[in-house]
Parts: structure tokens; C-alpha cells; sequence
């Protein structure tokens, strides 16, 4: 009982998924391009001896890429891990993790064969304790060093291709920070040069499995830190709003009384510094982000620039991009036109679905509202609104999928901006993860929206939807071939009167029936689907 005691111990507590594994960061593990850890239950590679998984090459998907990037090899994130790794471990079943040691997302238990679905909530929903208990828990992830990963402060080559290893240690909170950033830095060309128009995470198809990856993982290393195996990430449901609800001292932090651009003394977040902001001076330096503290937050929501974002988000924009029926179109980023995508990200106009770069709705406009930190795309996730947002932002994307039910094979598979096929690994992500395992609904992945549950018959709703949509599209027909069948039985009704009355010294108790029973039923009134 003891030994099964200390076996689920370590399943539950095992590493959670990151950046660089740090048991992966070293000159032999970059050398052999191998990061295939043992599982503490085992002992072997990847839990190899118990089943769970077994190190293997890296298959790299060879679909061709859209012309936005015209380089090759000149970035660590292309054909992501494949510059530092090769091969990693491949969990079996239910296992995830980089050494096999966790279970798949909306799965948990020893063998990871129960099925479970947590609900995210409404901020303004949760009780004072839960709130408190929300933001405590934010605290705790800034000021607690991850265990299990580390961040790289050079590229492979500034590296000496492994031979000189270069990363550090960070904090929980930091280390979401810092992948935001590497997601979508710059890609450093040497000299001054860099190029720009690069993002494998924002402005193309991956914008929105990419972002519920980051999210699930920084709600499961929540979860790890506080043994709060329940918590899930409240949404801020900004629809409609006139101001920033959340940003007063109660939630996250009001404005500070003689300085508009910071925080209140009286927010815990006041304290907070922020990394990776200064991206023109690692451009200049070709650095990475280092980590280093960098200021306080800032935020001035409400005093951005009115001519690119004149407005928060109405429920009518979220309506009308709810109702787009393309995932993706065109050049497949940010010019894109009738595009949910594209629409939802913000770079196209919420009214019409045209692309307009210089105009910033829906997701991009709550950034840009922020007037600070959360509006500088690399360095956005350092105020904690970001977590708010984006879950939001998430649910959306899963009403869509809900409303829609798409295929996988509406997720492009070939010619989107480098990263963002369907089977391109998400950088940079270590267990790794392709675009399309997250292009599926919320519930098989473990987690619910409040305001998207309908008790005691969600499931019944969820078999019945399809059906239902099928009547819609026939109810015309259904309601015409009623009305018909009425007016046919009248017809027959009345005819069989008639003969009745033409039918002298024959009793109406004996009177045999017009049409016999087989006749009767050949007559049908059919209704086209």
C-alpha cells in the first residue's frame, strides 16, 4: 500500500511542460541532440520498462511553408526541436510529459485512465476566498523557481553547437513570460540584421491552439506548485465592457495616484518587474532575452491610441465573428480575409471580416486598450491580465469549434507561415505538440467554460446537435409536407362522406372502407432532406 502511495506521489508531482527540460540542458544531451529522461517511477528512458513510452527520432513534417519566411537555417525554431534535439520521448496511451511521467491533458490517475473536466469561471463569479486565492496563487508562481525547467540566454550557435551550454534558472510565472517571447521574437540574422515578420505563435493558423497549449500548461504548473489540483484559470468576459473591470486593487491592480502609467502600492502586482521587453536592444546586442527584471509593470488602460482601437469589444463583433465559417483563408496571416482566425486575433475588422492591419479588434484590441506592458506583443504575458484575456479569448474559440465542428482537416496542413502547419511542432514547447492535436473541443482536453454548460444536458444537447442542425435546414420542407398532409386527409375525409351518402340501404356500421389497409399503406407523403 505504501510503495502505491509513493508511486501516485510521483506521478502527480511529476515536472509539468515547458521550455528546456533541465535535465536535457547539458553539453551530452546537446552533443547527442537526445532528450529522453528516465522516469522516477522506473528508472528507464522515457518509463520505457513500465509501458509508458520509449525514446525515438523526431518526425518532422515535410509539408511545404507559405512565403512569408524566405530563409532556412538560420533560426533554432525552424523544423522545432531539431536544432538541440532529435530525439525525445513518445508516450504511449495516455502518458504525456518529457519523460512519459504525466498524463494527457483531461486525463489524471496512477495509469492516467480517468477521464476528467474542470470548469474555468467567470472572475466576478468566484467568492471572495477563491479569488483571493487566485491571485495568491499568481504571486506564488512569481516568486518560486521552476524545478524542472530552464530558459536558453543564447542560440545554439552562440552555444558553440552544444558545447558550451547556455541557460538559467526562472521563475514559474517567468518561464510563460519567456516563451511567449521566444515564440515570437525576431530571427536574428547576424550583424544588425534581423527579420521581423516571423511569429510561431501569433498572426497565423497555430494563433489559437498555440495559445490553449500555453494556457493548459500554465494552469497544470499552478496546479503542481499549490497541490491545488482543482484550480483552473478564471476568464474576464470583456464583451460589452466601458472600462477595464478588472484593473482595481481588488482583482488586478487599480492606477497608481501620481503615476497613470503604473500600478496602485496597494496591488501585489505593484512589485512585479517585467522581462523581455527591450526587443530592439537584443536585436542590436542579436541576444536572446535573458530574463533580467526590467521595470514595473505598466499599464494606462483606456488612454491608447483611439484611432487604431476606438472601443472595447461588443457581443455584436464576437456574434459576427462567430458566424464566419472559414478557420482560415488566403495567404493564411494577418491579411487574411473572411477568416475566424484572422478575425478573432484582431487584425481583420470585426463588422466585415476584411483584413485591416492598421485597425486592432477583438483579441488585439484588449491588448492595445492596455496601453502598456500587455501592448507590446513579446513581452504582453508579464500582466497578469494576459492569462484573463486569453481565456477568454480561448472560449470564443471554442464556441466556434462547437458551432462549427470542423474537421481536422479544416486546420491547413501545408503553405501557412513557417510553424503553423497542422503537423509542425509548437515552439517551444518541450514534450512536444503539433498544431492540429489542439484543434478539437475543450471537453476532450479536460476543462469546460462556465458560461458555455448547460447541467444534466450538455451530453444529451451535444449527441442531439448535429440532428438538429440537419432539421433546421429542412424545417421549410418539414412544415410544407404537413400542411399538405392535412389538407390530403381533409380530402379524404370529405370524399368518404360523400360516398357514404351515395351508398343508399348500406348501414354506416357496415359500411366497408374506401381505401383497404395494404392500399393505405402505399400512400406516403414524403418530405425532401
Amino acid at each position: 500500500m505504501l510503495l502505491f502511495a509513493l508511486e501516485f506521489l510521483l506521478v502527480i508531482l511529476q515536472p509539468s511542460t515547458g521550455q528546456f527540460p533541465r535535465v536535457c540542458a547539458n553539453v551530452q544531451s546537446l552533443l547527442s541532440k537526445e532528450c529522453c529522461p528516465p522516469w522516477d517511477g522506473d528508472g528507464s528512458p522515457c518509463g520505457e520498462l513500465s509501458s509508458r513510452g520509449s525514446c525515438q527520432n523526431i518526425l518532422l513534417s515535410q509539408a511545404p511553408l507559405g512565403p512569408q519566411f524566405p530563409f532556412s537555417g538560420v533560426d533554432d525554431r525552424e523544423d522545432w526541436p531539431s536544432v538541440f534535439y532529435n530525439r525525445t520521448c513518445r508516450c504511449e496511451g495516455n502518458f504525456m510529459g518529457f519523460s512519459c511521467g504525466e498524463c494527457k491533458f483531461g486525463f489524471s490517475g496512477f495509469n492516467c485512465t480517468e477521464r476528467q473536466v474542470k470548469t474555468r469561471r467567470n472572475i466576478f463569479q468566484l467568492t471572495a476566498s477563491e479569488k483571493n486565492k487566485f491571485l495568491a496563487y499568481l504571486n506564488l508562481a512569481k516568486n518560486i523557481p521552476s524545478q524542472d525547467y530552464v530558459i536558453a540566454t543564447g542560440t545554439y550557435t552562440q552555444m558553440n553547437n552544444g558545447s558550451n551550454p547556455m541557460f538559467r534558472d526562472i521563475n514559474v510565472y517567468d518561464l510563460f513570460v519567456w516563451m511567449h517571447y521566444y515564440a515570437s521574437r525576431d530571427t536574428l540574422l547576424g550583424g544588425s540584421n534581423v527579420w521581423r515578420d516571423i511569429d510561431f505563435a501569433h498572426e497565423a493558423p497555430g494563433f489559437l491552439p498555440w495559445h490553449r497549449v500555453f494556457l493548459l500548461m500554465w494552469e497544470r504548473q499552478i496546479q503542481r506548485i499549490t497541490g491545488d489540483e482543482n484550480f483552473t484559470i478564471p476568464y474576464w468576459d470583456w464583451r460589452d465592457a466601458e472600462d477595464c473591470e478588472v484593473c482595481n486593487d481588488e482583482y488586478m491592480g487599480g492606477r497608481h495616484p501620481t503615476n497613470p502609467n503604473l500600478l496602485s502600492p496597494g496591488s501585489i502586482f505593484s512589485s512585479w518587474q517585467v522581462i523581455c521587453t527591450r526587443s530592439e536592444e537584443y536585436n542590436s546586442q542579436q541576444a536572446l532575452c535573458s530574463a533580467t527584471s526590467e521595470g514595473p509593470i505598466r499599464r494606462n488602460p483606456g488612454n491608447n491610441d483611439k484611432s487604431r482601437t476606438p472601443r472595447l469589444p461588443s457581443s455584436a463583433d464576437v456574434e459576427f465573428c462567430l458566424s464566419l465559417t472559414q478557420y482560415e483563408s488566403g495567404p493564411m496571416d494577418k491579411m487574411a480575409n473572411y477568416s475566424f482566425r484572422n478575425t478573432l486575433e484582431g487584425f481583420a475588422d470585426p463588422q466585415t471580416a476584411i483584413s485591416n492591419p492598421a485597425q486592432s479588434g477583438l483579441h488585439n484590441a484588449l491588448h492595445i486598450y492596455m496601453n502598456g506592458s500587455m501592448s507590446q506583443v513579446q513581452g504582453s504575458a508579464n500582466d497578469p491580465i494576459f492569462v484573463l484575456h486569453h481565456a477568454f479569448v480561448d472560449s470564443i474559440f471554442e464556441r466556434w469549434l462547437r458551432r462549427h465542428r470542423p474537421m481536422l482537416e479544416v486546420y491547413p496542413a501545408a503553405n501557412a507561415p513557417i510553424g503553423h502547419n497542422r503537423e509542425n511542432y509548437m515552439v517551444p514547447f518541450i514534450p512536444l505538440y503539433r498544431n492540429g492535436e489542439f484543434f478539437k473541443p475543450s471537453r476532450e482536453l479536460g476543462y469546460d467554460y462556465e458560461y458555455l454548460q448547460e447541467p444534466a444536458l450538455q451530453s444529451f444537447q451535444d449527441f442531439l446537435a448535429p440532428y438538429l442542425q440537419q432539421a433546421r435546414q429542412i424545417w421549410a420542407w418539414l412544415v410544407g409536407a404537413a400542411v399538405f398532409g392535412g389538407i390530403v386527409t381533409a380530402v379524404l375525409t370529405g370524399l368518404t362522406r360523400a360516398c357514404r351518402k351515395k351508398k343508399g340501404g348500406t348501414s354506416s356500421e357496415i359500411q366497408p372502407l374506401l381505401i383497404e389497409s395494404e392500399d393505405y399503406n402505399n400512400i406516403t407523403y414524403q418530405s425532401n432532406f
